[in-house]
């Protein structure tokens, strides 16, 4: 997990939480990827043990892996059903995805349907999504509002919510696109668990401009507007607010890695614990997956019988 999927999703999720709100680590997205089967599993505990370090708490919400509820891959497929070839190929991710890579698993042109049976399987009425994921909310909102036309209202229409900054973090060095697990470089990318070194030179290291005027400009200085905007994110300053307080590019990396630092810190040692206790995960995410599915069941079964089945 990277600091743009916590800024942009994880830490929107954490102060909606209560027992309406569902949460699920998406294990069967991964498999658009290849990825080996024990890496796979790995690295679904791992985000296991991430979501909870930084502040989900499953005793106010529900925490699943969602391969655990198989109403997703069900309702996946009566969506896909509703959904058509034209609208998910242009899914900007899909086209951006599938011209990397050669022979790309349908799945990659498919898992937006699989998304919106997320969505919809809990009647969510608000979806916290980086800026990233509008476009695939709107197909969600989409494939409800043709389902519910043509077979009768069985589906709450969704709506996205976003914070007033950092909804989409860019790369340290190649600010003209998204903070990536796959594509950004070594120094691009601050991972929740970076050790404070690393964080320390990530941000030391990031790209700028050579005029050393300090000012929020998208447009003119996208490396310094993406660190002025991180730093808004922790401190509850505006990106403006913060430029108005640095003269020098210097001084600002610097507070800025130690607000950073500051603030993972915690989540970074709260993870390790949790990492030492895999009952302890297994036990939570079981529980998770029994509420889940009594939920996920329950709206499955009236999409199914709307459709004739």
């Amino acid at each position: 997990m990277h600091l743009g999927n916590y800024l942009g999703a994880v830490r929107q999720w954490v102060a909606a939480q209560n027992s309406e709100a569902f949460y699920c680590v998406v294990d069967l997205h991964a498999l658009t990827l290849e990825i080996e089967p024990e890496a796979l599993r790995t690295q679904t505990w791992d985000t296991m043990a991430s979501l909870l370090a930084a502040g989900l708490d499953p005793s106010q919400c529900t925490l699943f892996i969602q391969s655990h509820v198989p109403y997703h891959a069900q309702m996946s497929w009566l969506l896909e059903c509703v959904a058509s070839y034209g609208e998910l190929s242009r899914m900007t991710q899909f086209k951006e995805k599938s011209g990397r890579q050669e022979g790309y698993r349908v799945g990659l042109l498919t898992y937006p349907v699989l998304m919106a049976g997320d969505i919809l399987l809990y009647s969510a009425q608000q979806v916290p999504v980086g800026d990233d994921q509008r476009q695939h909310l709107e197909l969600t909102r989409d494939i409800a509002e043709r389902f519910n036309n043509r077979y009768g209202e069985v589906f709450t229409i969704p709506v996205g919510v976003q914070p007033p900054a950092s909804a989409r973090v860019m790369d340290l060095q190649e600010p003209s696109r998204k903070m990536s697990k796959s594509l950004s470089s070594p120094l691009g990318t601050l991972y929740l668990l970076d050790e404070p070194a690393d964080i320390e030179k990530k941000i030391k290291k990031a790209v700028t401009d050579t005029d050393g005027d300090v000012r929020y400009d998208w447009e003119h200085k996208p490396g310094l507007a993406n660190l002025l905007e991180i730093f808004s994110s922790f401190s509850g300053q505006s990106p403006s607010e913060v430029a108005l307080a640095y003269s020098r590019y210097g001084d600002l990396k610097k507070d800025l890695a130690e607000l950073v630092i500051s603030s993972l810190s915690p989540i970074r040692e709260r993870y390790q614990e949790l990492r030492t206790q895999p009952s302890e995960l297994e036990r939570i995410a079981q529980q998770g997956a029994v509420k889940a599915n009594e939920v996920a069941g329950a709206r499955y079964r009236a999409a199914a019988t709307a459709m004739g089945l």
